[in-house]
């Protein structure tokens, strides 16, 4: 089964896609400030394993137009508790165990929004990102494991990585991906063992 859902925000509406198997082994929410066709091949991906994927929008249509809208780590959380609670209250969504795969921009407010809510976010995994922009509390809240990959030329997010793992209590786990290998393997692996 396949859904449209959006949600209203004060900035524009989101729009987000829920693909959902017949029993599904989870849920799993694709966090990106945009979206790009990568992430068409990252759902499918995900789903022939058998999760349920919602990929929603974290930016309105007016402030994709923004180039600093994809840095304003607050707002971005903010998007994803909103997209949080709407799981929350949703009855195809809401009995299944959760975890977040965030890319880019996303994966410090993944975080920040996952240490807000640690009894419904079960894991994270993260592609990418400043993730020590998710700010100190959040990094020591964490409690869902957390897996960050980041491409060879990322040495900026290798380097955050470092500085924000000071602060991580939990499983935590990173890894370089070598040229031409697909991200998605490492996140259904860890969902796999996080989620059961």
């Amino acid at each position: 089964m396949n859904r449209s859902i959006s949600l209203h925000t004060p900035h524009g509406i989101l729009h987000g896609q829920l693909e959902l198997p017949d029993r599904p082994k989870g849920l799993i929410l694709l966090a990106r400030a945009h979206h790009a066709p990568i992430d068409v091949l990252i759902a499918a991906n995900l789903a022939a394993r058998g999760y349920a994927i919602f990929g929603m929008e974290l930016l309105s249509s007016q402030e994709v137009h923004f180039a600093d809208a994809t840095q304003n780590v607050p707002r971005l959380s903010q998007r994803l508790l909103d997209i949080l609670s709407l799981i929350a209250r949703d009855g195809d969504m809401q009995e299944l165990p959760l975890a977040i795969f965030a890319t880019g921009d996303a994966s410090p407010a993944a975080i920040r929004a996952a240490a807000q809510r640690d009894t419904q976010v079960r894991a994270v995994a993260c592609h990418g990102g400043l993730i020590d922009r998710a700010g100190l509390q959040a990094l020591k809240l964490l409690e869902a494991p957390l897996l960050t990959l980041f491409d060879t030329e990322d040495s900026a997010g290798r380097t955050a990585f470092q500085r924000a793992a000071l602060h991580l209590s939990d499983i935590h786990e990173s890894h370089v991906l070598n040229q031409g290998e697909d991200p998605v393997l490492r996140v259904a692996a860890w969902f796999a063992l996080h989620l059961r």
